[in-house]
């Protein structure tokens, strides 16, 4: 006890000292602890900076000046605790700014003083003082606020010497006490006196003296051994000029019958809050209970703490009624074990009643009570068990707050509760309190704690608590926040360590008025029901108690342990609306844009095209080996008429042959011999080239020729495979002779694959301006999938890549030697004219 209060004084007196003090920012504390070391000497190496040292609970016999003549910044000296034994206070001259010094629980016997002019607080209390260590520099510390002394003899003499100071606490702390000269305690100008009484000795003088010197008298170690003034001289002596306004009395251990004097002589005096804390009763009962004297008093509180009894009988209720008949305004009677209370039948004028932490039971509120002016109810730690007799009870007073927690109440739906109009504040909590708890509240409640009950939802059958503000439900059963529909006024809502899953939108509708809401520690699952819930923090800033540690997920699994503020629930895969009209946009964007490229950039001729080359490209692996296993000299045979030769010579043929000749293509004007007919030729050719393009025009039909390379083509491959012709139209099939190389390959087409031909419209040509007699050509275009010239120059890059797809083989992959019919013996001149000859009649 010694030691907390040093430490609580210290404490105090350092953040005095501090706030006075004012000093430079960059000045820093800086604090050297050497505590509970066994030390004989003090340490020679401490910091000149040190501001505060602690040198209690060692063995040092004696301080030297040497000790602390360079810490110069000292403010803060411990050294209670040791074995010093005596002192000379001029060692400390050097430190100016020491303001607390404390050498309590010595050995000193003498002490030379020295003023120190700034010291506030010293303490030589528990020492062995034969007398008050008080001399005239004593009187001069004019800043002192806290003064702890000792002695075996006290004398008006001592006291004198320091009469003038105004001090704040003057502290006794007596080992001993041989001597006491009454009348020397009122000599002191202190606002609070302690004192600690030693065994053995009368506290009775000091008691009355005490009363007259401050307005707090605390005592310590009151013991049975005291001698007691005579209950009859106590009743006839009159105390002048008291003081004490504030009692306070701890450890005491007296008989019923002593304490009962002391309350007596008490009663009388100028206490009003009278303090016992600690206190055994001893000894069975003599004295009459009726005979006290309840007139002529000032008091206005008692507070019994901690109450134990040592007796064999005490007539209880003589002792309950003792207490609840004096006219005061606050009784407090706590931890002490106390079964009943009684209260007289006529009313009394308790304001605060304070009965926690005993064993009360029901039986309190069946006896009618008249108490007309209580406003605070405590019954905290007792064993009530039915609200409904509570309500009764506190429905004949003006009750304003009422402390029911930690009992064994409950309440069932069958029973009527009465509660007074007045009451708004009540602590149900710690009790077993199920839902139905909720038709048992004061309407006009302002603030409810029904913490650690057994909770599980708010009923909606209840009455409305409009007045309601802040509702505490906190460890219960409830697995969902409550709506405010009947709590319209709800400001602050505690409901942390529930089993909260995800709030329903109910709470975010209806509770718009919540500003403090503490819903942490709940096992939250974290899903979108819980997006709302994690949304109210980011738009109320500060309004979730203990975010974001306290709020964590429990479910899914995968995201247990996460905070959930890290837990990201956007609103588009939380929102089915949002995200169906998203979808729906985003296809109306896509229809649109697919739209605008149909009608502007002619999007579906580009699919059309990458189609048909994704096409040729898979026929031509698929069949190239295949295909080369007969005699191939050239890539592609080109029949056209004459008419159409400069689109072939121009366009055709440059994008087709490369200069690295990897391309090679079969023309009549190079590669017809002149020594055959020109049916043979047409054979020749086909049969050499791995396909066959037929450039289809208006003149097309109108050749003879042109018409007899289709029928010989036809006839001839009747028995082969068809993969080798490519058609390519121009705009109108008129040609005659050119329509002979088409019929060739057209009559094979009709008994085997059509993978060699490719049909190129520049125009769409309707199939009625073909005429009848080449029904095969007819038939082919009916059939087979054609690639278009484009009109637009910037798509001829895709049409040449299908193009050159179609006819991409490697011809040395067959094995045998590429023998091209040309004209050796001629020269270029003289072969153009010969295929020029020849040609005139497809014309």
């Amino acid at each position: 006890m010694k030691l907390i209060r040093n430490f609580y004084v210290f404490c105090t007196i350092v953040m005095s000292v501090e706030d006075s003090a004012p000093k430079l920012p960059e000045e820093k504390e800086l604090t050297s602890n050497y505590s509970s070391m066994s030390l004989r000497k003090v340490p020679t190496d401490l910091t000149p900076t040190t501001t505060t040292l602690d040198l209690s609970y060692n063995l040092l016999f004696q301080v030297q000046s040497s000790d602390f003549h360079s810490l110069s910044k000292l403010k803060v000296l411990i050294l209670c605790h040791n074995r010093i034994q005596q002192l000379d206070i001029k060692i400390f001259e050097l430190n100016q700014e020491l303001r607390y010094l404390d050498l309590s629980y010595n050995r000193l016997k003498v002490v030379t003083w020295y003023s120190l002019a700034g010291l506030r607080h010293l303490d030589l209390s528990f020492n062995d003082f034969d007398t008050m260590p008080i001399c005239e520099e004593t009187g001069n510390m004019s800043h002192l606020e806290v003064l702890g002394l000792s002695a075996a003899k006290i004398q008006k003499s001592d006291f004198q010497k320091i009469a003038h100071l105004h001090l704040n606490t003057v502290f006794l702390g007596l080992r001993t006490l041989s001597y006491y000269e009454e009348g020397s305690l009122p000599i002191l100008n202190t606002t609070k006196l302690h004192i600690i009484l030693p065994r053995n000795t009368n506290f009775w003088v000091l008691l009355h003296d005490g009363i007259k010197t401050s307005k707090i008298l605390e005592m310590t170690n009151i013991d049975g051994k005291s001698q007691f003034i005579s209950y009859k001289t106590q009743q006839t002596l009159v105390l002048k000029n008291a003081k004490t306004s504030t009692l306070l009395f701890n450890k005491v251990d007296l008989l019923w019958d002593d304490f009962l004097l002391i309350f007596q002589f008490v009663w009388h005096t100028s206490v009003e809050y009278f303090q016992v804390q600690n206190i055994t009763f001893g000894g069975n009962v003599y004295l009459d209970h009726n005979s006290f004297d309840y007139s002529n008093t000032v008091m206005r509180a008692i507070r019994l703490e901690d109450v134990h009894f040592r007796i064999f009988y005490i007539p209880q209720d003589r002792m309950y009624l003792l207490f609840t008949k004096m006219d005061i305004e606050n009784l407090t009677i706590s931890d002490a074990q106390m079964p009943h209370m009684l209260f007289p039948n006529y009313p009394v004028s308790f304001q605060y009643l304070n009965f926690a932490n005993n064993i009360l039971t029901d039986d309190l509120f069946k006896k009618p009570s008249k108490l007309p002016y209580l406003q605070t109810l405590i019954l905290k730690g007792n064993k009530l068990e039915t609200l409904s007799l509570a309500s009764c009870f506190a429905n004949s007073t003006p009750l304003m707050h009422l402390d029911l927690s930690q009992n064994l109440l409950q309440h069932k739906n069958d029973e009527n509760c009465f509660w007074p109009e007045t009451l708004i504040t009540m602590n149900l909590s710690f009790n077993k309190f199920a839902d139905s708890v909720f038709r048992c509240l004061p309407r006009r409640i302002q603030i409810l704690d029904l913490n650690n009950n057994k909770i599980q939802s708010v009923p909606t059958e209840i009455i409305h608590l409009k007045a309601l503000r802040e509702l505490n439900i906190a460890f219960n059963f409830l697995t969902d926040l409550p709506g405010c529909s009947h709590f319209s006024r709800l400001s602050v809502l505690n409901i942390e360590m529930n089993f909260i899953l995800s709030p329903s939108l109910d709470f975010f509708h209806s509770c718009q008025e919540v500003k403090i809401l503490n819903a942490g520690r709940n096992p939250f699952q974290c899903t979108c029901e819980l997006r709302d819930f994690i949304q109210l923090e980011k738009y109320s800033a500060g309004m979730m108690v203990g975010w974001s540690e306290s709020y964590v997920c429990e479910y899914p699994l995968d995201l247990k342990g996460t905070l959930l503020k890290d837990v990201d629930l956007s609103e588009l895969s939380c929102n089915t609306a949002l995200l169906v009209v998203t979808i729906v946009a985003i296809m109306l964007v896509l229809v649109v844009t697919v739209a605008f490229c149909c009608l502007r950039l002619d999007l579906p001729w580009y699919l059309r095209m990458l189609g048909q080359w994704a096409q040729t490209w898979h026929r031509v692996r698929r069949t190239a080996q295949e295909q080369l296993k007969r005699s191939v000299h050239f890539h592609a045979f080109i029949s056209y008429s004459e008419h159409d030769s400069l689109w072939v010579k121009n366009e055709l043929i440059p994008n087709l042959e490369k200069e690295d000749g990897s391309v090679s293509i079969c023309l009549h004007e190079r590669n017809f011999d002149p020594g055959k007919s020109i049916a043979e030729n047409i054979v020749s050719c086909v049969e050499k080239s791995y396909k066959s393009i037929f450039v289809l025009s208006p003149n097309f039909v109108q050749s003879e020729w042109c018409h007899y390379e289709l029928y010989f083509a036809h006839h001839d491959l009747l028995h082969e495979r068809s993969d080798r012709i490519l058609l390519i139209l121009l705009e109108h099939i008129q040609s005659e002779w050119c329509h002979y190389e088409l019929y060739f390959a057209h009559h094979n087409l009709l008994h085997e694959r059509s993978d060699r031909i490719l049909l190129i419209l520049l125009e769409p040509i309707p199939l009625y301006c073909i005429p009848t007699r080449f029904h095969e050509l007819k038939a082919l275009m009916e059939k087979k999938a054609y690639l278009e010239w484009p009109k637009d120059r910037c798509k001829c890059g895709l049409f040449w890549a299908n193009l050159r797809a179609a006819i991409n083989v490697n011809l040395s992959d067959t094995g045998e030697v590429c023998e091209l019919q040309t004209f050796t013996e001629l020269n270029e001149e003289s072969r153009g004219s010969a295929v020029s000859l020849i040609r005139t009649d497809c014309l």
